[in-house]
């Protein structure tokens, strides 16, 4: 096992999850259903940051596969992220001057 990777992916998996946090705190202040998809979309990315590693060392999958996996979650993410970002306009149009 690589140790120094896997200090790298925990600590991207734990900045992951405090954008997530602090996201959904938005979210739960301001109640902007945007902020909710960022916090997922953080989520899966953060979870995707680990979990090539697992599949591949600890259930044994072939790292084609792991990989494939990893970058379908981490894509998920992303295009939850992107939707927060693009999907919800009209509500930002009709919320008035800011």
């Amino acid at each position: 096992m690589h140790v120094e990777l896997v200090i790298a992916k925990l600590v991207t998996m734990v900045l992951g999850f405090l954008i997530a946090h602090q996201a959904y705190r938005g979210y739960r202040v301001h109640g902007s259903k945007p902020m909710f998809y960022v916090a997922v979309g953080f989520v899966f990315i953060s979870v995707g940051a680990v979990i090539e590693g697992i599949l591949f060392e600890v259930i044994d999958l072939e790292i084609f596969i792991a990989g494939t996996v990893q970058t379908t979650i981490v894509a998920i993410g992303m295009v939850i992220i992107l939707y927060s970002l693009h999907g919800n306009m009209n509500d930002a149009k009709s919320g008035g001057d800011e």
